[in-house]
């Protein structure tokens, strides 16, 4: 990655963000990139997200700068897209002018790969979180021996950063199964839709998505991915047609068209709905605020941020004991645990149903332990940030006057 021949004046810049999604592309990565680059623009300016351009998009509206750069479908995966930034030259002559403090890569591929160029280039520190469960991702399109040599690719991206930060301690389980023996640090993510909401915006949710008084209403935001357990959701929920319940799923992915023929075959047209994506950030905390239980029985995901989008609105969680997200909930304290079995969920969940005061206090103790704002941990991560960039003897990043 060399533009010879070129004798560029460096803009000074602070951080640089490097990720292959970022809304509109819309999952928790993407959310947790966004909300480090407006954080860290109020609070030291000059922040730069270097991602794969989604055709359309029109980011100069940002408060901060996105470097995009040409991008193309990824194949059975709408809507993301990915690219290889260094066979854009405009997207590079943009690069190259600037001078970072530090990179910090959200992933090892595509936009990672190239903070981790720049960050050698540079002579400047790359942090790197790891947030995904990479493994099973490939798996499910390539053979064993071709995933063994993705997963070597990744932990020598890993083993390459200075610092890798895992978004819950039970991530570090799963870095460490890739084969990675490195220094580990847990950095949190926060929540956006972190507020005090006086008892009248829950009713007006309710009542803006047309739901009755005597409706149980259950949600689950995400990809729609088998990898995320949707089907354990639609057969326990087979099983209750007696009950007045109303369930939203909100998201898109490969498996969604099998999902809603699964509801149809099992005759919950009625009590099930599919919103497709939602990208406002109001109407979707209309959502979390409508419902009583959220429903998340991934046993694919780390750490996923809408466990805790939902907790700040006092809407607790249903997760899949065993799995690695939900190490945050202590059952029936701050969410619920469910064995990986349709009976089981059933009977929690008509559990639950009967209880509602069960659920409000979950609800409550949720948004008090395992939420946190995404200001609060924008900018625990600057001062980590700075503890790294002292180390080095290099110069740190001072936060803007107020």
């Amino acid at each position: 990655m060399e533009l010879k021949g070129f004798s560029l004046k460096r803009d000074e810049a602070t951080v640089g963000l490097f990720n292959e999604s970022f809304p509109p592309v819309m999952d928790g990565v993407s959310v947790c990139v966004e909300n480090y680059a407006y954080w860290l623009q109020k609070m030291v300016g000059n922040v730069s997200v270097i991602t794969p351009k989604v055709p359309g998009t029109d980011y100069d509206k940002l408060p901060y700068e996105v470097l995009s750069y040409f991008s193309f479908p990824v194949p059975k995966r709408p809507p993301y897209v990915t690219g290889i930034a260094e066979i854009d030259p405009v997207f590079l002559t943009n690069l190259f002018k600037k001078r970072f403090k530090i990179v910090h890569a959200h992933g090892p591929f595509g936009s990672g790969s190239v903070g981790q160029k720049v960050a050698r280039m540079q002579g400047i520190p790359m942090v790197a979180t790891f947030h995904s469960k990479f493994r099973d991702d490939f798996s499910r399109v390539f053979t064993k021996p071709i995933v063994d040599i993705i997963i070597k690719y990744i932990i020598d991206f890993f083993e390459s950063a200075d610092l890798v930060w895992v978004p819950q301690e039970s991530v570090i389980d799963v870095i460490r199964e890739y084969g990675f023996k490195g220094h580990v640090e847990v950095m949190d993510n926060g929540s956006d839709l972190v507020a005090d909401y006086p008892e009248k915006y829950f009713v007006d949710a309710r009542n803006a998505l047309g739901i009755k008084p005597e409706e149980f209403v259950m949600l689950f935001v995400g990809q729609h991915i088998w990898e995320k357990n949707p089907r354990l959701i639609i057969e326990a929920l087979a099983r209750m047609s007696d009950v007045p319940f109303k369930m939203f799923f909100v998201g898109q992915g490969y498996a969604e068209q099998a999902m809603k023929d699964l509801v149809t075959e099992k005759g919950l047209e009625s009590k099930v709905c599919f919103t497709g994506n939602i990208g406002d950030r109001k109407q979707l905390t209309q959502y979390y605020a409508a419902a009583d239980l959220f429903l998340f029985p991934s046993l694919y995901d780390n750490a996923p941020l809408v466990v805790r989008e939902a907790a700040a609105l006092h809407t607790p969680a249903v997760m899949a004991e065993g799995s690695t997200a939900s190490t945050i909930l202590t059952d029936g304290e701050n969410g619920f645990l469910v064995k990986n079995d349709p009976a089981d969920m059933e009977q929690k969940l008509r559990e639950l149903m009967a209880d509602p005061e069960r659920v409000r206090k979950a609800g409550i103790q949720a948004s008090k332990t395992i939420v946190r704002s995404w200001e609060d941990c924008v900018g625990e991560a600057l001062d980590r940030y700075n503890v790294l960039l002292k180390s080095r003897n290099l110069p740190t990043i001072e936060r803007l006057s107020e």
